[in-house]
């Protein structure tokens, strides 16, 4: 059945492939953000609070609108990073908790980031968060503010997405003109496991999501087939039939990317969609070459 449904984040790497595969269903679907409202569009500031009617009436909300994580971590980067989300989550949970018709459903973007740095620890939904490191103490606060809406009686999963697969944007985007022009290889010692997910699959679990009344809390949002970082730069460098001959060590890393580079490139996140797959959820590319070869030869 067609739902009325309300997107934060529309103009990002999901969020820009989710709006077509939505409204292709039927589903009539406004966006929520920065600007004016009008024409499909409900004006928002993340850093003030919502108007409860202004968010009345949905069927069901997706917010996955937060500061990108892909720059080096300044303090001001990290706040905005910080705030984006939980302020921003706080104050649309709010709105949401308040509406006089309320939504059935919230989806509030996470991260795996939540778990840290695990080593080849298995982590599944109900693994506990990792360390202190700022990608873990920003997760648990992205997903706590969410709690008004819990509270609220809204059923909310924590969408916890790995490393998203486009050549659209994206780590991917990024990795493509040194590994195309042979300049790629892996990171650090390479060991560390790399949870990803094709953009397709990202969609899909969100859709699974939607209409599966049992799935709420954390859900990891991860191909069932993890892979070290080793593995990933050799298969990337395979399909583009290029060497992966240049490696970079992790003091380079931080180096260049500080925090970033240890809490990302370097950390080990071997993480399982335990929920998604027990639901009944069908990844449609779960092979990391399968999934390379049909996003890079089109």
């Amino acid at each position: 059945m067609p739902a009325k449904v309300l997107v934060s984040g529309s103009s990002g790497l999901i969020g820009s492939a989710l709006l077509p595969a939505l409204k292709a269903s039927g589903d009539e679907v406004v966006c929520l953000g920065r600007g004016q409202s009008g024409n499909g569009r409900i004006g928002w500031d993340p850093a003030r609070p919502l108007a409860s009617e202004s968010v009345s009436g949905f069927d069901a909300v997706i917010h996955l609108a937060g500061e990108s994580v892909a720059s080096r971590w300044t303090e001001s980067k990290k706040k905005a990073i910080r705030d984006s989300r939980a302020l921003g989550t706080r104050h649309l949970a709010e709105g949401l908790a308040r509406a006089a018709s309320p939504p059935r459903v919230l989806i509030s973007a996470s991260a795996i980031g939540f778990y840290g740095d695990r080593d080849d620890e298995i982590l599944r939904e109900d693994s506990a968060s990792g360390g202190s490191g700022f990608l873990p103490e920003v997760c648990r606060q992205w997903e706590a503010a969410a709690d008004p809406a819990v509270q609220a009686g809204i059923r909310t999963a924590f969408l916890r997405t790995g490393i998203v697969l486009s050549a659209e944007g994206g780590a991917l985007k990024q990795l493509l003109l040194p590994f195309r022009m042979g300049l790629g290889g892996k990171i650090g010692t390479g060991r560390q496991w790399m949870s990803w997910i094709d953009l397709h699959d990202e969609i899909g679990a969100i859709r699974h999501i939607l209409t599966n009344e049992s799935l709420r809390g954390p859900i990891n949002s991860v191909s069932p087939q993890p892979v070290t970082n080793a593995q990933f730069t050799k298969t990337l460098a395979s399909v583009l039939s290029r060497p992966a001959i240049f490696p970079m060590p992790a003091f380079a890393a931080r180096s260049v990317f500080g925090q970033m580079g240890d809490e990302i490139l370097l950390a080990s996140q071997r993480v399982e969609p335990a929920k998604l797959t027990a639901s009944g959820y069908i990844f449609q590319k779960p092979d990391l070459r399968k999934a390379l070869e049909d996003i890079l030869k089109k």
